[in-house]
């Protein structure tokens, strides 16, 4: 065992991520057949197979599958030991693994990113932009350092640190700007318009609607929220979507915008990281210059029809 080195814990990693000889070798920035060559020795090293190979995909062995934590484990001890000597500098300096929900990241990563990038010219920031399920597993695994999501996760190991908090818009055909806005008992009977699932807005939007359990009379789904604002402007039905999305989702679509009656749906924004992080005293910084972009990027909210 003298042989192992990091880099091949970090090869084998990969390629249990991906599931894919190709894109563990494109994540990882080298060739496939060198990726290939690396796991072939880390196993001879171990002496046993790690992975099954196949034409269109990697699968772990049983030793693999319990060799794969185990790997996991140290490489997150050894970022930590990194994390742990940055922390004790007094500037932000090195990589920074940012996590983000699709329903954030179009509207506020550019600023954020441009935000942090002028404050702290050291900092190499890294954006993973996915669904919340796989944001909090990521994190937790070591693979992210922080994460913009909705709150709350509800999560003992996590951190939470409110960013901002905003209403959700109704969108429907322009030609129905001037119908009232309909209640909670007319959205049931409407063609409502979702994001998949996966989407934790979409499990906002639906507990509004206080559909958790039965959904309404018609759903589509699309995959984001431009897709779901075009359709609306073709006629097809009516969609909520979040405020700091209106500019942009809806400046080249026929549609009409409203605000419900009180109380609107709304969520908080804000961002996690793991309570064991060393980095918990920088990232609460990074809170700070997100929360603080956050709301000088968002515009004055538009003059709606009240509901």
């Amino acid at each position: 065992m003298n042989n192992l080195t990091l880099r091949h814990f970090r090869y084998f990693e990969a390629l249990a991520q991906h599931g894919h000889f190709g894109r563990a070798a494109e994540a990882c920035g080298i060739s496939q057949p060198a990726l290939s060559t690396q796991i072939r020795d880390l196993e001879d090293i171990v002496g046993g197979a790690l992975v099954e190979r196949s034409a269109r995909q990697v699968r772990l062995t049983r030793f693999g599958e319990e060799f794969a934590p185990r790997v996991r484990d140290i490489l997150r001890a050894v970022d930590e030991l990194g994390d742990l000597a940055r922390a004790s500098q007094s500037w932000l300096s090195g990589r920074l693994r940012i996590g983000v929900i699709p329903t954030v990241a179009p509207y506020l990563l550019p600023g954020i990113v441009g935000s942090l990038n002028r404050l702290h010219p050291g900092l190499d920031i890294h954006v993973r932009e996915t669904l919340t399920a796989k944001l909090l597993r990521e994190l937790a695994e070591g693979r992210l350092d922080t994460a913009i999501v909705a709150l709350p996760v509800s999560e003992p190991s996590f951190t939470e640190a409110p960013l901002f908090a905003e209403e959700f818009l109704l969108v429907r055909p322009a030609e129905e700007a001037a119908k009232p806005v309909p209640n909670i008992d007319m959205l049931k009977e409407m063609r409502l318009l979702l994001l998949e699932e996966g989407h934790c807005f979409r499990d906002q939007a639906l507990a509004f609607c206080n559909m958790t359990t039965a959904l309404p009379r018609e759903v589509l789904e699309g995959s984001s929220l431009s897709t779901l604002v075009q359709m609306v402007g073709s006629g097809i039905g009516v969609t909520l979507i979040p405020e700091m999305a209106v500019t942009v989702e809806t400046r080249s679509a026929n549609v009409a915008l409203a605000r419900f009656g009180p109380p609107p749906p709304r969520r908080t924004i804000g961002m996690i990281w793991r309570r064991t992080s060393p980095l918990a005293g920088q990232l609460q910084h990074i809170a700070d210059v997100v929360r603080q972009t956050a709301e000088a990027l968002r515009e004055p909210s538009p003059a709606l029809p009240p509901a």
